[in-house]
């Protein structure tokens, strides 16, 4: 009997061990996939605090834009200069917020590193030789039906500082002569039409960014965080405004010679600049969309060893030129070097990124001469020489550097994006296409805008009277410095100046 006792336990255990056994398996594998799902919404609650940081140190990039126009400015215009760089946040944001965001993303797809949302997923595109062309996205609008989602709030707010960017800088080139009426339409032009449209075709799924996958070229325009796409566009504005205003009273000659307006406080301006340079942490590496990327580390070192490079090489170009190393011009290297190196950042090697600087401190001393002195438009802050010349030298150096460690699935070509020196010349034809399409669209639609708005606002330039005794109190109502009011340059000169 005991012997049969003993042989009937033995069975029941073999029997129920494989039982047992796929018992704790299953509590296994249910750990485990619990595990897997948390550590998923763990990684996309860091992307999403990693995307709102960042967005807020761009934000706080419009103070440092603030004060570098206005230091580079005269003070009986500094009420204006800084006001414009206040409510182009304002005015931008919300037409940004209405029509812009919907025209520059409604078509942009899952966003991946957000939780994976993918409402906005309706772009008008062509269709030409069996590919589809993206052109404007078509949802969003007012961030409302499919858009009113956490993952496209977040979304939302980084690019709206992004576009911010670029509507400032406009104001430099056209700051002491510009009507605050003038200034607040024109930017209403660039956050809804212009900016985003182009934006679109390279971070909206348009056409340029199609061009890799639909015809071969490269991984199509690559730009990382917006060599091209802020501030190229912003530069060419720039560039536009300066001609189109006219140079400021008193800064030609009758022979063409230009005279020297100086800024009235330097150490503003440098320390506007130093700021901008603190917000660029979140400029580069925020464009990522995901704090679980460790190339944020590489983003951000190329980032500060650009703008350093930038600002190294200018001092040398204009102290062994001019004899002395003009603060001004040195705070231009360092934005220089820092927009040069806004599109390769996550594709290039260090040495490059200090290259790609040092080339850029270089350029912006030229190319500011060049445009004062052979274009003869009066740029006050150089803001068409560090945006938009440094911000073509960047674009295309993407397609010369780019080592291909980085950029796997890019605008959806497989490997990583390489230029010239790395083996590929097709990139470097997909990001001339994109500067070409940048200069033609910006300028057009940029022309159109500035003469529908002088149409409104009968002109975009201030009386001779205005403009000589300071635009502060007439156009602000107060001055920036009631107590310092400077009007040693308020003398009428007698030469007019025509103004489109």
């Amino acid at each position: 009997m005991k012997v049969f006792m003993r042989s009937a336990a033995l069975a029941v255990g073999l029997l129920a061990s494989p039982v047992a056994l796929m018992a704790q398996a299953a509590v296994v594998g249910s750990k485990i996939d619990s595990v897997s799902t948390q550590t998923a919404a763990n990684s996309t609650s860091i992307n999403f605090v990693w995307t709102l940081v960042a967005g807020f140190l761009v934000m706080f990039m419009q103070a440092g834009f603030a004060l570098v126009e206005t230091g580079f400015t005269r003070s009986k215009n500094a009420g204006h200069t800084m006001t414009m760089n206040f409510m182009v946040y304002a005015i931008g944001m919300l037409a940004y917020w209405a029509v812009g965001f919907a025209l520059r993303a409604g078509g942009i797809g899952a966003l991946t590193t957000l939780g994976g949302y993918d409402g906005l997923n309706s772009e008008f595109s062509i269709n030409i030789g069996g590919h589809a062309w993206g052109l404007f996205g078509m949802q969003g609008f007012f961030l409302t039906g499919v858009a009113y989602n956490a993952s496209i709030f977040a979304y939302f707010l980084f690019q709206m500082v992004f576009m911010d960017t670029t509507a400032t800088i406009p104001t430099g080139a056209a700051a002491e002569r510009w009507k605050f009426s003038s200034f607040c339409i024109f930017t209403v032009f660039i956050a809804t039409i212009i900016y985003p449209i182009y934006g679109n075709w390279v971070w909206g799924n348009g056409w340029l960014a199609a061009l890799g996958r639909n015809v071969g070229l490269g991984h199509g325009h690559v730009d990382f965080a917006g060599s091209s796409v802020v501030h190229m566009t912003g530069g060419v504005l720039a560039l536009l405004a300066g001609k189109l205003i006219g140079p400021r009273r008193g800064k030609y000659n009758s022979d063409g010679s230009a005279n020297a307006i100086p800024g009235h406080n330097i150490p503003m301006a440098l320390l506007g600049t130093f700021i901008l340079a603190f917000g660029w942490f979140g400029f580069n590496p925020g464009s990522t969309l995901a704090g679980m990327d460790s190339r944020i580390a590489v983003i951000a070192t190329n980032t500060m060893l650009a703008g350093a490079a930038g600002a190294i090489t200018a001092m040398i170009y204009v102290w062994r030129r001019y004899g002395k190393p003009d603060p001004s011009m040195l705070a231009n290297g360092m934005l220089a070097g820092l927009v040069a190196i806004t599109a390769p950042c996550a594709f290039v090697t260090a040495p490059s990124a200090v290259l790609i600087g040092g080339i850029a401190g270089v350029l912006v001393c030229v190319a500011v001469v060049f445009i004062e002195r052979n274009l003869k438009i009066d740029d006050p802050v150089g803001a068409s020489s560090v945006h938009g010349v440094c911000g073509l030298w960047g674009v295309l150096s993407v397609g010369l550097l780019a080592d291909g460690t980085y950029g796997d699935g890019t605008n959806g070509v497989a490997g990583g994006v390489r230029g010239l020196f790395y083996g590929d010349a097709t990139q470097l034809a997909a990001q001339f296409i994109g500067i070409a399409t940048n200069i033609v669209w910006v300028g057009l639609t940029g022309y159109a805008a500035w003469k529908i708005t002088a149409m409104l606002t009968a002109g975009h330039r201030v009386s001779p009277a205005v403009e000589e005794h300071g635009l502060d109190l007439p156009e602000m109502g107060a001055l920036a410095y009631p107590d310092q009011a400077d009007l040693s340059s308020a003398v009428v000169i007698s030469n007019d100046v025509k103004a489109a």
